[in-house]
């Protein structure tokens, strides 16, 4: 009996002593876990914090249950909330006609406006190229100002107004661009009347590549025909004059950007399929911001109700 008793304290004293080590090692989350919160957004962080009551059920008793997140439940739900994005898919039923004239600007790059471009890079300052671009900027201002008026954006056009009027008479000619600095600071209004009909509704319809213009949509393709006739230089007489100028135009722009081009289309296993799908993806978001602007700043009445509920493709 002695005997007995011996054992029993023995082991309720070894059963004390382990659970009192076991309380005093800290316990750590597991490394991947703890990398997953640290970058968690503050609405799925906060839920495993310390301090947060508990959820009660009907019956008044704490289920716990309802606030543990496992490492892979929290890891899905932080990667759905940082990758959603919205995806843009266009119509492309002239892809064999699409493809031929997409070679043929690609050759016209490399063999012609590149080798240009660079020659004139290496004996224009970059300052004086940007002042040519400026130039030009200013030159457009009737085609954003009306894309403003249609769009019911008043402010955008008043913006425009000023930005011409200042940068006109006080910028050279536009040469110069002091109404973005300073304390003015007027930026240029991004749009154009392919931008206005598709935040009046206008769905963007299918992919078409021009010659020598490059990618547009029918949508886009009347922002072409506006900016024609809008755009003081195509009044020159007589037209090779006028032709002149625009090839000198898109010289000086992509004497800018030289690269951009060759980097989207090394990146790609199809540049044909990657340029259809960036100039989708790109027309989809300029025409958003631009809804998102209106919504923000002008009254709702003046923007078709149903225009901000209608996607990129035209249909509800």
């Amino acid at each position: 009996m002695r005997a007995c008793l011996v054992h029993l304290i023995v082991i309720l004293f070894l059963t004390a002593g382990l659970a009192v080590a076991q309380d005093a090692i800290p316990v750590s989350a597991p490394q991947g876990l703890a990398e997953t919160q640290e970058v968690m957004p503050p609405s799925v962080a906060d839920r495993d914090q310390p301090d947060q009551p508990l959820a009660e059920t009907p019956d008044g008793s704490i289920d716990s249950m309802n606030d543990e997140f496992t490492e892979d439940e929290l890891l899905e739900e932080y990667t759905a909330h940082e990758n959603k994005e919205e995806k843009v898919e266009m119509a492309d039923p002239l892809e064999p006609a699409n493809r031929v004239v997409h070679e043929f600007n690609d050759k016209l790059y490399f063999w012609a406006l590149k080798p240009v471009a660079r020659g004139y890079n290496a004996v224009m300052p970059e300052p004086a190229r940007i002042g040519v671009k400026n130039f030009f900027t200013n030159l457009a201002f009737p085609g954003r100002f009306l894309s403003c008026l249609l769009q019911a954006d008043f402010g955008g056009a008043a913006t425009e107004a000023g930005r011409f009027t200042i940068n006109t008479l006080w910028g050279l000619g536009g040469f110069l661009d002091p109404a973005s600095g300073g304390e003015l600071k007027l930026q240029k209004q991004d749009t154009d009347l392919g931008q206005t009909l598709g935040v009046w509704g206008v769905g963007q319809g299918f992919y078409i590549v021009w010659p020598i213009l490059g990618p547009s949509s029918p949508r886009d393709t009347v922002t072409l025909a506006g900016d024609y006739f809008l755009y003081p230089v195509s009044y020159i007489n007589p037209w090779y004059y006028w032709f002149a100028v625009r090839a000198y135009e898109e010289v000086n722009a992509t004497s800018l950007r030289i690269g951009d081009y060759e980097a989207l289309k090394d990146a790609a296993i199809d540049p044909y399929i990657a340029f259809r799908d960036a100039y989708a993806q790109y027309r989809f978001k300029k025409i958003k911001a631009r809804k998102a602007k209106l919504t923000s700043s002008a009254s709702d009445s003046l923007l078709p109700a149903h225009s901000k509920n209608i996607p990129e493709g035209g249909t509800p």
